[in-house]
C-alpha cells in the first residue's frame, strides 16, 4: 500500500483514489493521467475510517502555471477560485466512497484538491495531486532528443564524417547505386 501511487494522504488520512472514463474505456481506471478530454468519475475509497464522519471537499483547477507536483497549497492558494473548473462542496460520504463527475472540455495539466477536516473540525488538511487529461506530457525531452541528434550530427560532420563519405562515393560510384 505504501508503494501504490493511486494513494493520497490527506493530513494525517489515507485514501485510494480512481479516475474513470466509462465513455471512452470503460472500467479502466486511472490516478495520473487520463488520455482523453470527456466525462470523468473521481472516486475516493476511504482507507481511514474517520473520514467517514468528516466533510471532505473536492476541487480540481488549472494547473495554470505548469507547476505540477511541485505545486504547494501556499502557491496556489491565492488563485484556487479564478482557476477552478470543478468544485464538490463538502460531503460527508459514511460509505466510505466519495464520487464524483466532471467533464473535460479542453486537454491541459490540472490540479486535483482535497480537502477534510479533523474530526474535533479544529483544523483542515489539504491534499493536491496533479495530473494531465488528454495523454502525456513530453515536457522537455523533446527538446532533449533534438538537441542530442543534432550535436551527434554536428560531431560527425567536424571529424569529417561527410568527407569520407564523399571520397569513398567518388571513389567507387557503383558502390552507391549509380549506374
Amino acid at each position: 500500500m505504501e508503494d501504490d501511487l493511486c494513494v493520497i494522504q490527506i493530513g494525517f488520512y489515507k485514501a485510494h483514489f480512481k479516475i474513470y472514463q466509462p465513455q471512452k474505456s470503460q472500467h479502466e481506471e486511472w490516478c495520473e493521467d487520463i488520455p482523453h478530454a470527456d466525462e470523468s468519475i473521481f472516486v475516493l475509497e476511504y482507507l481511514h475510517d474517520s473520514l467517514r464522519e468528516v466533510p471532505v471537499e473536492f476541487r480540481i483547477i488549472e494547473d495554470v502555471d505548469n507547476r505540477g507536483r511541485f505545486a504547494r497549497w501556499s502557491d496556489i492558494k491565492e488563485d484556487v477560485h479564478r482557476n477552478t473548473v470543478f468544485h464538490q462542496p463538502p460531503l460527508i460520504e459514511r460509505d466510505g466512497v466519495f464520487l464524483a463527475m466532471y467533464r473535460f472540455a479542453e486537454e491541459g495539466n490540472y490540479i486535483g484538491i482535497v480537502t477534510a477536516e479533523s474530526p474535533e473540525g479544529s483544523k483542515t488538511f489539504t491534499a493536491m495531486f496533479p495530473f494531465r487529461v488528454g495523454g502525456a506530457d513530453w515536457g522537455l525531452i523533446p527538446w532533449f532528443v533534438a538537441l542530442a541528434v543534432f550535436l551527434q550530427l554536428n560531431y560527425w560532420l567536424m571529424s569529417g564524417g561527410y568527407a569520407r563519405i564523399r571520397r569513398i562515393l567518388k571513389r567507387d560510384p557503383s558502390s552507391h547505386g549509380v549506374d
